[in-house]
């Protein structure tokens, strides 16, 4: 099956490597391009692409409020974004994700790497590396608002291995490397992982991480490790290792 995609960029140069790079594949197809957000919102309406690759800053409307749009549109299949943005530039690349966005990629990334991105969403997982979700955090988390929403509780819900999986995963840390933490196969992590976003309602683990930053579950900088040499998922303030259910 062919994955299509929209390519929205306000540079023509940009549009035409990223199209170039998608075409060159069987498995990929471009069907249309945006140079302004509200052109991407109103041709992903028409067309319903798999996936969308966004560019952050553009004219008359901009890439996070057109995301936030896509990902809400009705009928139809839903469809995915992928944010691409500079790191040192873009100040916005968080509220993009809490829009909807499925995944992001810096603009410097190889050929490979955009492939590999725009396969993996169209296959309805999120694109989140652990060493870009570290750096992503570290320079964007310390402005996330904290939600305090008592009524709610929803934090409470999670028994204390959800928890922990969480913390891990808003770590950027894949299934393997949790389940070596919490002494889980990585099947059950995968699982855990699956319950927690229905839980929770959320729709992948790019917002898992998004929803564990604004609940203060952790904070940017957080790689502890334990005593055993492993990774501590509660925190640099705790002392005891996370319960099973």
């Amino acid at each position: 099956m062919t994955i299509e995609v929209i390519v929205a960029d306000d540079q023509p140069l940009m549009r035409a490597a990223i199209r170039a790079c998608l075409d060159a594949e069987p498995d990929l197809t471009v069907v249309a391009e945006a140079g302004d957000g509200a052109t991407a919102v109103r041709l992903t309406e028409q067309l319903r692409p798999d996936i969308v690759v966004m560019d952050v800053r553009m004219p008359v409307m901009s890439g996070i409020e057109a995301t936030r749009r896509i990902v809400r549109l009705n009928g139809g299949r839903p469809v995915r974004v992928l944010v691409m943005t500079t790191f040192d530039v873009d100040e916005h690349i968080v509220e993009g994700l809490r829009a909807g966005a499925s995944g992001f990629l810096v603009k410097d990334a190889t050929p490979d790497e955009l492939l590999g991105a725009v396969r993996v969403i169209a296959r309805g997982q999120a694109q989140l590396s652990p060493s870009v979700t570290r750096r992503l955090l570290d320079l964007h988390g310390a402005s996330l608002p904290p939600v305090h929403d008592p009524a709610a509780d929803i934090v409470a819900a999670l028994t204390p291995r959800e928890l922990a999986v969480v913390k891990l995963a808003a770590r950027g840390l894949p299934n393997g490397e949790i389940a070596q933490a919490l002494g889980l196969a990585s099947n059950s992590v995968k699982t855990y992982i699956a319950h927690i976003l229905t839980k929770l309602g959320l729709t992948d683990r790019v917002q898992l991480v998004v929803f564990a930053y604004e609940h203060e579950l952790i904070r940017p900088g957080w790689r502890t490790p334990a005593a055993n040499g492993q990774l501590d998922p509660q925190g640099p303030n705790s002392t005891s290792a996370p319960t099973g259910r």
